[in-house]
């Protein structure tokens, strides 16, 4: 190379394209990670609204939910979910627990909700 040549060489440029090359790769992944976890966070809000919905439906019937297990599906958001629930007798007669649990498509459990419900005579 001829000393009174100025700027850098082809291998010092293909170096500093492979750093470059590293640092914008991690920047997109550092980018898909964070739109990953607040969609899972919309959901799993979403899911605990299901969970609240269910338990104040069966608050306001006018009949006390049935012993055992249900479940059924809500649309929430741009999310269908499925919930389970199980109703059990309590040590107090007058009160029935309420256990919620509510999974996504895949079948993951997005939210749980434990309540009670006052058994009208």
């Amino acid at each position: 190379m001829n000393p009174a040549t100025r700027g850098f060489s082809l291998l010092e440029n293909l170096i500093a394209l492979a750093i470059i090359a590293v640092a914008l790769s991690a920047a997109v992944r550092a980018g898909t990670q964070a739109t990953d976890t607040s969609d899972a966070l919309a959901q799993r809000t979403l899911a605990r609204w299901v969970a609240q919905n269910r338990l104040a439906q069966l608050r306001v019937r006018p009949v006390p939910p049935p012993l055992g297990r249900s479940d059924g599906e809500a649309l929430q958001g741009r999310y269908r979910f499925r919930w389970e629930q199980t109703v059990t007798t309590t040590a107090v007669p007058a009160w029935r627990a309420i256990d919620i649990v509510v999974r996504d498509a895949g079948g993951h459990p997005r939210a749980h909700l434990a309540g009670h419900v006052l058994v009208q005579p």
